[in-house]
């Protein structure tokens, strides 16, 4: 026996080689998309951080790859796609080969603990097709007298007696404060604080690296987010034994419209179900509209040019009606150049910057191999500069947007495919009516000329966008 063992080991040694060497030959066989991932542990969240979304990615697609390269984001391998293909490939394989992903930092800070674990798909996907129905411009006509009503009652009270007001946290407010009274009828602004002040926390640090220790914002963000979750809860449940008792039918807002849809297999939502749709559409409410408002008004204020357009536009439309009557879907309808402006504003200055999968299969794109349960993440930064899609990018030029538009998937504010933001009309109302309501009554000067734009979820004016006001006729 003794005599044996050498051979058995010679034997075993053999049998490991070759069993590292097949596996070898099986990953080269499979060309990962060229990048790097960056420092150990932290990967390149540093880098990403301080150069900006936009320069990340243009230094990299230069370096690396126009089509695809990989890094190292969040603690996670993933594979960064550009241009338009990239989000035509990513739009249209939406359940065939990717999956919905949320990071963990925004999963903990936002989500009911119950669902984390669970099937993020099922929980988002279960009501989507009625949440498009309700975010449709068919159902969000009725709003646009109360959107117009608020926006008058904002800048009545924040605006009208200030000779410099800033413009981001201002819109920050105006958007949340529509968003409680569409979604929910909150009009209490003890109730409203209630929900908005955690839900600061929460947007601060729902990107961050996902380190809990007092202090930091992401365990600001999760302490935030049970605030909010056990605010909704609150309001919900509220609601359903109101809706129990007058057995009301028709939904008198988004909250009961979502109380009293039912599935197929005739089952309503349960609370947490609601709380996690509400939120979703209170982070775009907070954060990627007010960052559209605030990047529109910016552009008015640099720009006298196109503000005279969009003024002469806004006060054919106020001239046609009377002083006290509210904007109707008809008068939305006649603000071409002024859409056509805020797209422009949306395309230099994306609120949102763009949208995370992960892999369910391998699969190959552009000859490199993305394997299974890497992360994806298309993003506006590759094509809304582009020269080969813009021609004189850094240009702000509202006729872009005549005719037929932009090529296909070049500018995409609001993603694409199957899970293109349902959000996206109510986003051009809520942007539409507050800029006809501004320019009615102020032209704009910027109060610090060059201030600074950072990144943080979305775009953001360094010291709030300050901007002077002059009324019209002084």
């Amino acid at each position: 026996m003794e005599v044996m063992v050498p051979y058995l080991l010679a034997l075993l040694l053999l049998a490991l080689s070759l069993i590292f060497i097949l596996r070898k030959r099986d990953s080269s066989s499979k060309t990962l998309p060229p990048g790097t991932s960056g420092w150990p542990l932290l990967g390149e969240n540093m880098e990403f951080a301080l150069l900006g979304p936009q320069k990340f990615i243009k230094d990299r697609m230069e370096k690396y790859s126009p089509e695809v390269f990989q890094t190292s984001i969040m603690g996670e391998k993933m594979a960064f796609f550009c241009g338009a293909q990239g989000n035509k490939f990513l739009f249209s394989s939406e359940n065939k080969l990717l999956t919905s992903w949320w990071p963990q930092s925004m999963k903990k800070a936002l989500l009911f603990p119950e669902f984390v674990e669970s099937s993020l798909k099922e929980v988002s996907a279960l009501k989507r097709s009625f949440l498009h129905d309700i975010l449709k411009p068919e159902a969000l006509k009725q709003y646009i007298p109360l959107m117009d009503a608020m926006a008058r009652e904002h800048l009545h009270e924040n605006w009208d007696s200030n000779r410099v007001v800033k413009v981001f946290p201002l819109s920050k407010k105006y958007t949340f404060d529509l968003a409680c009274r569409l979604f929910m009828s909150l009009v209490d602004p003890e109730e409203i604080k209630r929900l908005a002040d955690p839900f600061t926390l929460v947007t601060n640090g729902m990107f961050s690296m996902p380190i809990d220790l007092p202090g930091t914002a992401y365990n600001r963000a999760i302490k935030g987010g049970k605030m909010v979750r056990d605010e909704l809860m609150r309001i919900i449940t509220q609601r359903r034994k109101e809706l129990t008792e007058s057995q009301e039918t028709a939904g008198r807002d988004l909250l009961s419209k979502m109380l009293l849809v039912t599935d197929e297999d005739g089952q309503f939502m349960s609370e947490m179900e609601i709380s996690n749709n509400i939120i979703g559409m209170l982070v775009a409410s907070f954060e990627t509209t007010s960052s559209a408002v605030t990047s529109v008004l910016k552009y008015l204020a640099e720009l006298p040019h196109v503000y005279d357009e969009v003024y002469r536009e806004q006060m054919a439309i106020a001239k046609s009606k009377g002083a006290e009557d509210l904007l109707t879907w008809e008068d939305i309808e006649k603000m071409k150049y002024s859409w056509n402006a805020a797209r422009e504003s949306l395309r230099l200055t994306p609120p949102a910057q763009g949208s995370f999968r992960e892999t369910i299969t391998d699969f190959t794109y552009a000859g490199f191999t993305i394997p299974k349960g890497w992360k994806t993440f298309w993003s506006v930064h590759s094509t809304h500069k582009n020269p080969k899609h813009f021609s004189d990018p850094e240009k702000f030029d509202p006729s872009r947007f005549e005719g037929s538009g932009p090529a296909p998937f070049t500018f995409v504010p609001f993603g694409g495919g199957p899970r293109m933001c349902p959000g996206k009309e109510y986003a051009r109302l809520e942007v539409l009516v507050f800029m006809h309501n501004v320019v009615k009554r102020f032209k704009l000067e910027k109060d610090i000329p060059d201030e600074k734009i950072v990144f943080h979820a979305s775009p953001v004016p360094v010291y709030g966008l300050p901007v002077r006001l002059l009324p019209h006729g002084n």
